[in-house]
C-alpha cells in the first residue's frame, strides 16, 4: 500500500516543487489533475509527457495515475445525447488513459459528476450511453495496461452511480478486468449505510476495489475533521491491500502545502500506531 498526494492540493507551485514537497514530506508519489497542466492536457506534447515522468522520477515519486479526468475541455460528457459532445468527450477519455500509460501511472479515476448526470427527459438512454462509454474506457485501458476505475459519488453531487453497489453491478456487468471500481471516503460516508471500514471488508476481497481516497467529510485532509482514519488504515492492512490511498481533500486550510504536510503527518503517526 502506497500513499499518494493529488496533485491539485499544491497546483499553485511549479511541478518540480509539487514533487519536492511531496518527496519530502513521505509522500510516495502523486496523482494528477488532468486540468492543472491546461485546458486540454489529452493532447499533451511527448516532451511534456516526458519531462513530467522525469521530474517525478529525480524526487524518488511515482505518478501514481489520474482523476478529475473530464474538468476539461468544457462540455464534455458521458451521459449526453448529442453525437458531437459524446464523440468528443470519448476522445478525451481515450488520451487520458494514453496520458496515464505514458506518464507511467495505473490507475484513472473517473469521477466528474457534472459530466455523468442523468437527465430527467431520458435517464434509461443516459445510463447506457454512459455504459458504453465506460466499456470502450476499459477496453481503452486494457490496451494500455492500466486500470479505469469508476467512483461512486454521494448526492446531491451526483445522480448516478452513487454506491459502491451500483459501481460494482456495472462493472461486472461490463465484464473487463481493466474497469473497477474504488472507495472515496467522504463520498461512501455521505451515500453507504456502513461505515468505510465495513465497505472494506466487504469489497476488497472481491477484486473490484483498485483504488481509495482519504478525505474527511468536511472536505478537508484527513485528521482535519471529525473522520476518524485508524480503521481505514487497519482494514487496508489486514486485507493485504496493495494498491494506492490518495490524499483528495478539496478544501486546504490554511492552504495547499501546509494541508499536504498536515496529511503526511498524520497518516504517519496512524500508521506507527497500527504497526
Amino acid at each position: 500500500m502506497k500513499t499518494l498526494l493529488c496533485n491539485e492540493v499544491v497546483r499553485e507551485l511549479p511541478f518540480a516543487r509539487q514533487c519536492a514537497l511531496a518527496a519530502q514530506l513521505g509522500f510516495d508519489g502523486l496523482e494528477l489533475a488532468p486540468f492543472t497542466f491546461g485546458e486540454e492536457p489529452h493532447r499533451m506534447p511527448a516532451r511534456q509527457r516526458h519531462e513530467i515522468r522525469t521530474v517525478a522520477a529525480d524526487a524518488g515519486l511515482e505518478i501514481g495515475g489520474l482523476h478529475w479526468l473530464l474538468v476539461t475541455p468544457e462540455g464534455l460528457s458521458i451521459t449526453d445525447s448529442d453525437p458531437k459532445v459524446r464523440a468528443r468527450t470519448l476522445e478525451v477519455i481515450d488520451g487520458l488513459i494514453e496520458l496515464c500509460a505514458d506518464l507511467g501511472g495505473r490507475v484513472l479515476v473517473h469521477g466528474s459528476p457534472g459530466q455523468r448526470r442523468l437527465s430527467e427527459g431520458d435517464a434509461s438512454g443516459d445510463r447506457e450511453r454512459a455504459r458504453d462509454a465506460l466499456a470502450r474506457a476499459g477496453e481503452a485501458a486494457g490496451r494500455a495496461g492500466v486500470t479505469y476505475c469508476l467512483e461512486p459519488l454521494a448526492p446531491p453531487e451526483a445522480n448516478f452511480v452513487t454506491t459502491v453497489a451500483e459501481a460494482a453491478e456495472l462493472v461486472e456487468a461490463i465484464g473487463l478486468p481493466s474497469l473497477r471500481t474504488m472507495i472515496d471516503c467522504k463520498a461512501a460516508r455521505g451515500a453507504e449505510a456502513d461505515d468505510v471500514p465495513t465497505l472494506l471488508e466487504r469489497w476488497l476481497p472481491t477484486g473490484l476495489i483498485a483504488h481509495v481516497h482519504l478525505n474527511d467529510t468536511n472536505r478537508r485532509a484527513p485528521g482535519q475533521g471529525d473522520d476518524r482514519f485508524a480503521g481505514v488504515l487497519d482494514a487496508l492492512s489486514r486485507l493485504e491491500y496493495r494498491g494506492y490511498v490518495s490524499v483528495e481533500p478539496f478544501a486546504y486550510v490554511p492552504d495547499g502545502p501546509t494541508t499536504a504536510a498536515w496529511s503526511a503527518g498524520y497518516l504517519a503517526g496512524l500508521r506507527e500506531r497500527l504497526a
